[in-house]
């Protein structure tokens, strides 16, 4: 297997590869730590707040958190869904792969609105005093059924059709290009954050739309597309060292842009919110999320293939679960927030041990369900 930066892009789709597995399971867990911190103080939308959003260190700390996540991990999930749509679909042709898409990701949707989101939202009001059992049967009885983080496979069903129409018109895909030079790059930040500036003065960071967050659709179908024309150049094993170290570098000093200008922009008079509207923090966001993700991406590609060219400890495990860990960690995070929600402690260290005990019960839980043969056939 090539690791990254090895050299010469070859073509063909790409294998089996544990470097970019190990990497998915990391940022899966780095979902639940980022859904946990909401409960603390974050900004963001999430099932039980235990602390509201304040202007408190530690508040925003945990919100810087939560926005350079946001910048690039759920672009990163995208890029690799992507790299390995082509490759699923030449296996199985356009009926196998709507098939398999629809199985693979519609089942879990399903399961996670019918039950895990009812489940989720009883848990979360009886921290509020409320029945549990009521608002189990509530949720059903109103028909209030949402895919909370499955909005993921949500939109992967929405870009398979799109996909299985472009390769019905281009059957011969060739070998693809090489992997984008710096100005291409460059050139797919500007707009993408030109996109994402123009959509947010639609629909802002935080507004729905059938359950997905229009506004930061641009970079996830920049990635999504980038994934799969670099498919068959494999391109993300062959990402050049003197990029990654370019790209990585211009991410590290766009990182303090957004929170400078943040707490800057109310000192010289330049109103408005980031999450979207026609006013200066709106666009330095706009454009920051892919400066910040384009070097990030790259780095930890490069990183995680380097480090872990082959299945070693906890991490063949951990990337088997990690599909399922994304399924069900949300009535997980809320449980044991709830569980010691009466305990006064500091939000950091109520983050730190929601988070680790959360990543952990996750872990064992998915184990467990992966050995119900049904449940292993679709995840």
């Amino acid at each position: 297997m090539m690791q990254a930066g090895s050299g010469a892009a070859k073509a063909g789709a790409p294998g089996r590869n544990f470097g970019i597995d190990a990497l998915r399971a990391s940022v899966t867990l780095l979902v639940v730590l980022h859904h946990t911190s909401i409960t603390y103080g974050a900004s963001g939308g999430w099932y039980y707040k235990e602390i509201a959003p304040s202007q408190t260190p530690s508040g925003l700390l945990l919100t810087l958190f939560t926005a350079v996540n946001q910048a690039w991990f759920m672009g990163l999930f995208f890029l690799l869904a992507g790299y390995f749509t082509p490759c699923a679909y030449d296996r199985r042709g356009a009926a196998g792969f709507v098939r398999e898409r629809l199985i693979r990701l519609g089942i879990p949707l399903l399961a996670y609105a019918f039950v895990l989101h009812p489940l989720t939202v009883a848990i979360a009001a009886s921290a509020r005093g409320g029945s549990f059992g009521a608002t189990f049967l509530g949720v059903w009885s109103h028909g209030r059924f949402e895919p909370g983080p499955l909005w993921f496979a949500e939109a992967l069903l929405a870009f398979a059709l799109p996909y299985v129409l472009w390769r019905a018109l281009r059957p011969n895909r060739g070998d693809g290009p090489d992997f984008p030079s710096n100005g291409a790059l460059l050139v797919a930040a500007i707009l993408t954050g030109a996109t994402a500036f123009l959509l947010r003065l639609v629909w802002p960071v935080g507004v729905n739309v059938a359950f997905l967050q229009l506004g930061y659709f641009a970079s996830y179908i920049v990635l999504f597309f980038a994934g799969c024309v670099g498919s068959d150049r494999r391109w993300l094993e062959n990402i050049p060292q003197a990029q990654k170290r370019l790209w990585l570098r211009i991410a590290w000093l766009a990182l303090p842009v957004l929170p400078v200008v943040a707490l800057i922009a109310p000192q010289v008079g330049l109103s408005g919110k980031p999450e979207g509207g026609w006013n200066v923090p709106a666009l330095v966001y706009a454009f920051w999320e892919p400066f910040v993700a384009w070097g990030f991406i790259m780095g930890l590609l490069v990183f995680f293939q380097r480090r872990l060219p082959a299945p070693a400890g906890i991490w063949p495990s951990l990337a088997r679960r990690a599909f399922l860990i994304y399924i069900i960690h949300p009535p997980i995070v809320v449980a044991v927030a709830v569980a010691w929600g009466h305990v006064d402690a500091p939000s950091l260290l109520k983050f730190a041990v929601t988070g680790v005990v959360s990543c952990a019960l996750c872990y064992l839980a998915a184990g467990m369900l992966l050995r119900f043969p049904p449940i292993a056939r679709v995840v």
